[in-house]
């Protein structure tokens, strides 16, 4: 075997511990793409095995060699050896011990592919608490290829697995001479006339050759000689495909007799179905959903009010330290109102995402998560979508960018379209901030029946509210949509266990660490450019502010009104105030001022850019020690009125509710459907709900 150009594929059924093994055996050797042509992620990586330098390929989840959805297809291509780029010299297919006989299915049909192949057993530990008991050689006997007990987690039979690849590889194991089941008796005649054209061919791979070749890259002679073979074999892809199930499941119950102890399941304690039995009930499982969703969002609040009270003082104290200090330049000013202010925008909010994507961590592993998706699909089928389009819908609370990327598991074109249009509907982390700060502004801070937080049930109404609209906007638009595809919802229910409490920090940090880096420099380098457009402009404006402060000087009023009044004068003749009283107009009837659309403009690139801008425009020329709090609260309008009173509150959430306000959003959509109909579709119609609903908000409540 030549050292060199070894390719190892990783495939097996979603959530057999296909990620985590590949994790494990190439390390930080990694690298992320898109398979050419299709938006379907493309993990790779490198490792050793033996005196091998290998390149190993994470291969999408898949159930059967029976594909449906687009990652489906990307696997069944390179194990059909029809992917133009990826050739593996073999497949290391991951088995849940757990859930052996489902995953003995794939695994079978690999086998029959007549291609070198491994197996990787995993979930051992998961299957000892279910009483089931594995002999690993007699399974190995029984498939014909290398079995291995592993668990990634620990690095345990890791070494083992590699071994058993490089023999393989080497031939000590032979590529099993007799099917798994009679394949060629399913289609006989057919079967023989394709090995004539295709030497090389083993019985399976015949089969799947009649099904699909008009899906493969094949000459026109040869897709016309398959073609004629079909018809003259009258060959019933469906009726074949039915047979070969039936007949490998009870092969695979043979193979389980042989090699498996089960307990009986008359006589286990069935904890999952006691659990199913209440929480997918179809009166009380909706209730303790809501009572979830409500206790998660009454958490993000109660948890995270004192660290951030903690940092937003930390860095309104050093900002009044380093202004009385420094010397007064306009290094200064940048420094403490342009970067520390930037800064202090970004990481007040870390306490507030962490504990959201901490409770989310502790939903999905404890497999309350997937229940949900189930909970949710009779809701769903009503407005033109299915269960599937929850879980994209629920990661949008997080971020609509992998939100959006994650609907390609949804097999119908039409939800899968429709899931994508109303994803970014979804609140998500990046609103999070501008909920807090305009909640903390406008609405007491009080407490019903002394526990439950007034704030937290305003922004549990604001999700609510995005939610309602999403079902509403799928309904409308799953009437103009002409797509004909039947729908299928198939969803494997995981069984309940005690969530990673291990995984659950490193996970928070994760996610702050992603806020902070990625979000956080948007909101630094927008944050020094507005500090930049509001502190310098025409100079017109600029000398007009001057003459105001030199006239207020003369007219007796003291010294720090006056330094007041120039600050606001200066302020409102900067680029960033021309800027803002260009749009003022049109956004006026929401009850917003200049400052505010200033921050809708700048929070397009992320939205959560509106506390950095509105921390920039209200610290320009401050002394620093003010927190950003009572500044807006002691924002006025010309008139002398606060700006923000409850309904200009109000209309300002709503209106971050409803509006797109994100341009890597926009981006990906265009990336899935490869088409900028959509987004543009998606920019005007949530622009005009924002709109409208804000206008409608604040008559309502002004």
């Amino acid at each position: 075997m030549n050292s060199s150009g070894v390719h190892i594929a990783l495939v097996g059924n979603p959530n057999s511990g296909k990620s985590s093994l590949f994790n494990c055996l190439t390390g930080l050797q990694q690298k992320v793409g898109n398979f050419p042509g299709v938006t379907v992620d493309k993990k790779t990586g490198a490792t050793t095995i033996g005196s091998l330098q290998v390149s190993m390929i994470d291969l999408p989840g898949t159930y059967s060699l029976y594909p449906r959805r687009l990652d489906e297809w990307v696997t069944y291509r390179v194990v059909m050896k029809e992917d133009e780029e990826i050739d593996p010299n073999l497949l290391v297919v991951v088995v849940d011990a757990s859930n052996l006989k489902r995953n003995l299915l794939f695994c079978t049909q690999l086998i029959d592919l007549k291609q070198p192949v491994v197996v990787a057993l995993t979930m051992m530990d998961l299957a000892r608490r279910r009483g089931i008991k594995i002999d690993i050689a007699a399974l190995e006997r029984e498939l014909g290829v290398a079995v291995v007990a592993v668990d990634a987690r620990k690095g345990k039979g890791v070494q083992e697995l590699k071994k058993a690849i490089e023999l393989t590889l080497q031939g000590a194991y032979k590529i099993p001479a007799r099917d798994f089941i009679d394949n060629y008796g399913l289609a006989p005649i057919p079967i023989q006339k394709i090995k004539e054209v295709f030497s090389d061919c083993s019985d399976y791979k015949a089969i799947h050759l009649l099904t699909h070749h008009a899906s493969f890259k094949l000459p026109s002679l040869v897709q016309q000689q398959i073609d004629t073979v079909e018809n003259e074999g009258r060959f019933n892809a469906t009726k074949i495909q039915a047979e070969e199930i039936l007949q490998r499941y009870a092969r695979i119950r043979q193979v389980m007799q042989q090699a498996v102890s089960e307990p009986d399941p008359l006589q286990k304690t069935l904890r999952t179905e006691k659990l199913d039995a209440l929480l997918l009930h179809r009166r009380w499982g909706y209730l303790i959903l809501l009572t979830v969703l409500f206790l998660l969002f009454q958490s993000v609040f109660l948890l995270a009010q004192y660290p951030m009270d903690w940092i937003e003082m930390g860095f309104g104290q050093l900002g009044g330290w380093l202004s009385t200090h420094l010397p007064a330049v306009k290094g200064t000013d940048l420094l403490v109102n342009g970067v520390l202010a930037g800064l202090g925008g970004i990481l007040v909010f870390v306490p507030q995402i962490m504990i959201l994507f901490g409770i989310i961590t502790l939903l999905e592993d404890s497999g309350y998560m997937a229940r949900i998706s189930f909970l949710s699909d009779r809701l769903m089928r009503s407005v033109g979508l299915n269960g599937k389009s929850v879980m994209p819908m629920i990661s949008g609370f997080a971020c609509a960018v992998p939100a959006i990327m994650s609907a390609r598991n949804i097999e119908n074109r039409k939800e899968r379209l429709l899931t994508i249009l109303i994803t970014p509907l979804m609140s998500c982390s990046a609103r999070l901030p501008v909920y807090t700060t305009i909640t903390s502004l406008v609405i007491p801070n009080i407490y019903i029946w002394g526990f439950i937080s007034l704030q937290g049930l305003v922004l549990l109404a604001m999700y609510v509210l995005g939610i309602v609209m999403a079902m509403l906007v799928s309904y409308i638009a799953n009437l103009f949509i002409k797509i004909q595809e039947k729908s299928f919802f198939i969803l494997e229910l995981p069984s309940y266990r005690s969530p990673r409490w291990g995984n659950l920090v490193p996970t928070m940090l994760s996610k702050a660490k992603i806020f902070v880096l990625d979000a956080g420099k948007v909101i630094m380098i927008i944050s020094l450019v507005l500090w930049g457009l509001s502190s310098y402009g025409p100079e017109a404006g600029m000398a007009t502010a001057q003459r105001q402060f030199e006239e207020a000087q003369q007219s007796g009023i003291s010294m720090e009104q006056a330094e007041r009044q120039f600050q606001t004068a200066k302020l409102e003749n900067s680029y960033a105030g021309l800027l803002g009283k260009t749009i003022e107009p049109v956004i006026a009837p929401l009850g917003f001022d200049w400052k505010i659309g200033v921050a809708l403009i700048t929070s397009f690139a992320a939205r959560e850019v509106f506390v950095g801008t509105m921390a920039t425009l209200y610290s320009v020329g401050d002394e620093g020690s003010q927190l950003l709090n009572e500044k807006m609260k002691a924002a006025l309008r010309p008139d002398g009125t606060p700006v923000f009173t409850l309904a200009t509150g109000l209309s300002l959430m709503i209106f971050y509710v409803f509006a797109m306000q994100c341009m890597s959003t926009l981006a990906v959509v265009k990336r899935e459907t490869k088409s900028w109909k959509w987004p543009a579709i998606q920019l005007i119609y949530m622009t005009g709900l924002a709109y409208l609903l804000s206008w409608a908000c604040y008559l309502f409540f002004r």
